[in-house]
């Protein structure tokens, strides 16, 4: 079997937090020790005070006592602090990962890993700083009760071995009793909440329709299936916490009375006060693993969390950061491109080859399902091909470094996906607002009039996907968004889908005067309006390039020279200039 030789981010980042553990550890020894004052405290009043009845001495006796609690509350305060301080470490370690993975993640179209990968992010970090952590932290040092009991009497010593052997038996069954469902639990629960964000963002549909009742039944069914698991898990580890709590409980008592016995049987030489100690000691021995078992599901949590973050970050490794290039001119060349969705097979394009001279617009038409806008995502590099590559300026778009890149790209998809913010931020991509550009991308799509028509101008907050405003202004906001900064490539899927007459004069207005300025323009269009602003025409269908060259040409073919059957082919290439 080969053994895999990649290093595990997640785990570098655990790793890099050690000194930090190493310190909580520290303390961890310290506020440990401190645990037994409440029995050497009780064990000196018994032998000294009592014995004695010195009011100084308990008085004193006392102060010690109380300033040593205090002392370890605030070494309980310090070893808090440095676990929340490693959980915010570990957070600016990995966060921008993680973000950068959910991001490709939605790129690649793989499904559920957007809310729950931050989710598990968050788990994550909160482990650890939590209870469970601390208690793990505590299960080794708790041997120093074991070897403090041994120092008062060895059988005493030995029993509470065999207790914390109980408590580390059960433990193990705890943890092979709960793991499956648990597991089944979470998968269900990210299931349910994956459906029910999905089924709001369709609220309108689902209400106009009244499919609430069937949507909700469904979630119902999803529901249930978590709960049923997640209750079978807390039944077992009720179980076996009772069973903790109890072991814990009868080591205190079968130690007070080992103690007894060894007493009357004059085996046990330190008198009562040890004897009591021993018992309590026993008892403390136990506690952090009664604690861990008690607490198990938080455990079995933030470790599925970890390996579902681990499997993300490793099936999506950071991208290279692509080499700096100069600004391109415009010239784009589709070289036997073959594409498929992200997670599929199924080839949407086929063999599909052109040539854009920089400067140039061309009109992308053809049948509904025909790769238009496949064709769309690949030119602007946000899927790969398959085979063949998409240049510009001679350079594979795809890797090219996008944070440099996409100032000289605009891109307007089918479904126009605005952003929480202001109509400002939104047209200036969410950089620096410009206001002069701004303006001027707005007056070019015909929407600047509405948008200083709003009590707030360009400062009107939108809402989350542009909820505030009608299709045509989304629409118009998605294409200003798309020119804003004279991009040298423009791309736009069905830019007039929501435009009435004034909106596509308006676009048709803009593409002249963007072509003017020697923008390279893809159009995918279903309507005739935008065609006296190209000059090329391309014909998909079925994946493949069926027709390209002049607009007029291919429209001459389109309208009585092509046979029935699609199977018209201008030239590719050369292309007039």
């Amino acid at each position: 079997m080969k053994i895999s030789t990649k290093r595990s981010e997640l785990r570098d980042a655990l790793l890099a937090q050690k000194p930090v553990f190493r310190n909580a550890a520290f303390f961890s020894f310290f506020t440990n020790l401190l645990v037994m004052v409440p029995t050497l405290y009780m064990l000196q009043v018994y032998d000294r005070v009592v014995n004695s009845r010195s009011v100084m001495t308990l008085a004193l006796l006392t102060l010690l006592a109380i300033g040593l609690y205090v002392v370890m509350e605030i070494l309980e305060w310090v070893r808090q602090e440095i676990l929340q301080s490693a959980g915010r470490n570990f957070d600016a370690r990995v966060s921008a990962r993680v973000f950068d993975s959910v991001f490709e993640a939605n790129l690649r179209r793989i499904p559920g890993t957007s809310v729950q990968a931050l989710n598990d992010l968050r788990t994550l970090r909160e482990f650890l700083s939590s209870p469970a952590l601390l208690a793990l932290m505590d299960v080794p040092l708790s041997m120093l009760y074991v070897l403090a009991i041994f120092m008062i009497n060895t059988t005493m010593g030995y029993m509470s071995i065999v207790g914390a052997l109980l408590q580390v038996g059960l433990a193990y069954l705890t943890e092979r009793s709960t793991q499956p469902p648990l597991t089944a639990a979470n998968r269900s629960s990210i299931d349910a909440q994956n459906y029910a964000s999905g089924s709001l963002k369709n609220a309108q549909v689902i209400e106009a329709m009244g499919m609430l009742g069937n949507i909700h039944g469904r979630w119902m069914k999803k529901q249930r299936q978590f709960l049923s698991a997640q209750a079978a898990a807390s039944d077992a580890a009720g179980t076996y916490s009772s069973l903790a709590k109890f072991v814990q409980l009868a080591q205190s008592s079968l130690l007070l009375g080992a103690g007894c016995w060894l007493i009357i049987n004059r085996m046990f030489p330190g008198g009562g006060g040890l004897m009591v100690v021993a018992s309590i000691l026993g008892g403390r021995v136990l506690a952090p693993v009664s604690q861990v078992i008690g607490m198990w599901k938080y455990v079995v949590n933030a470790r599925d969390a970890y390996f579902r973050l681990d499997n993300l970050l490793t099936a999506l490794p950071a991208r290279e950061p692509g080499m700096s290039l100069p600004p391109p001119k415009g010239l784009l060349s589709v070289e036997a491109v073959t594409a498929a969705a992200p997670n599929s097979n199924v080839p949407i394009i086929r063999g599909a080859s052109f040539v854009v001279p920089a400067g140039k617009a061309v009109a992308v038409v053809g049948p509904s399902a025909s790769g238009k806008t496949t064709l769309a995502r690949l030119i602007v590099g946000v899927w790969p091909a398959a085979g063949g590559k998409v240049r510009l300026d001679g350079v594979d778009i795809f890797p090219w470094n996008k944070a440099e890149l996409g100032q000289y790209v605009g891109y307007l998809p089918q479904d126009v996906e605005l952003f929480d913010g202001t109509l400002a931020e939104n047209i200036a991509r969410f950089g620096h607002v410009d206001m002069e550009q701004v303006e001027a991308a707005a007056r070019a799509v015909g929407v600047h009039e509405t948008i200083v028509a709003l009590p707030q101008g360009y400062e009107s907050a939108i809402g989350e996907d542009g909820c505030f405003l009608s299709g045509g202004q989304r629409q118009r906001v998605g294409l200003a968004r798309a020119i804003y900064g004279n991009p040298r490539l423009l791309v736009l899927d069905e830019p007039n889908s929501s435009l009435d007459e004034a909106g596509e004069q308006a676009l048709v207005k803009t593409l002249l005067a963007l072509k003017a300025q020697g923008t390279t323009i893809l159009v995918i269009t279903h309507r005739t309006s935008v065609l006296e602003a190209v000059d090329l025409m391309l014909l998909m269908v079925e994946g493949q390039v069926k027709a390209y060259g002049l607009r007029d040409e291919v429209l001459a073919a389109l309208q009585g020279k092509m046979p029935p059957a699609p199977a018209v082919a201008l030239a590719a290439a050369p292309v007039p200039a």
